[in-house]
């Protein structure tokens, strides 16, 4: 009869990826009359345990380039966002997810704006970002226990005659005297 132990390890528990659309608009000094470019700087984030959903806040930067004056002038406007993702993981082989489990958040796609237009001199983006998501938890693996100890091999020196006569001959009697 096999006899089994269990052993409490940490593990990846749960695992997901979630795609996500920020809805962000932004008001320039002046008046825009066309968009030249978007581009998404600055992007941190970090997950929570949040009553047993996962909980991601993060942030981001928004830069646009865009033309004004008729077309005949460009600046830049910047704006900081930020945003508050819920999931609700699936947590793998009764496992629960606890205050001691470790949200592990990746960027699996960076945020980048999908759709952008201007409406009434506000400019309005979707940025659009993709997270993973894997929860680390305690769990435990049974594993089959033998009882018979492996014996001992015994090890000996590999020192022959012929070495011992070598090193003789090479041993200066006189030297001590």
């Amino acid at each position: 009869m096999a006899i089994y132990k269990e052993i409490v390890t940490k593990a990846v528990i749960g695992k997901g990826k979630k795609t996500s659309t920020t809805n962000c608009q932004l008001t320039p000094e002046v008046t825009p009359d066309t968009v030249l470019g978007c581009w998404v700087i600055n992007h941190e984030f970090r997950g929570n345990n949040n009553l047993g959903n996962i909980s991601v806040v993060g942030s981001f930067d928004v830069n646009v380039w865009y033309s004004y004056d008729n077309n005949t002038k460009t600046s830049v406007a910047s704006q900081h966002y930020t945003y508050s993702d819920n999931m609700k993981m699936n947590i793998r082989n009764d496992s629960k997810l606890t205050n001691n489990s470790e949200i592990i958040v990746r960027s699996l796609k960076q945020p980048s704006v999908t759709d952008v237009s201007i409406d009434s001199g506000v400019i309005k983006m979707n940025v659009e970002k993709e997270l993973g998501i894997e929860v680390v938890g305690d769990t435990k693996v049974k594993v089959s226990v033998e009882e018979d100890e492996d014996e001992y091999e015994l090890i000996e020196d590999e020192v022959n005659d012929n070495d011992l006569d070598q090193i003789d001959s090479q041993v200066d009697t006189e030297y001590l005297k």
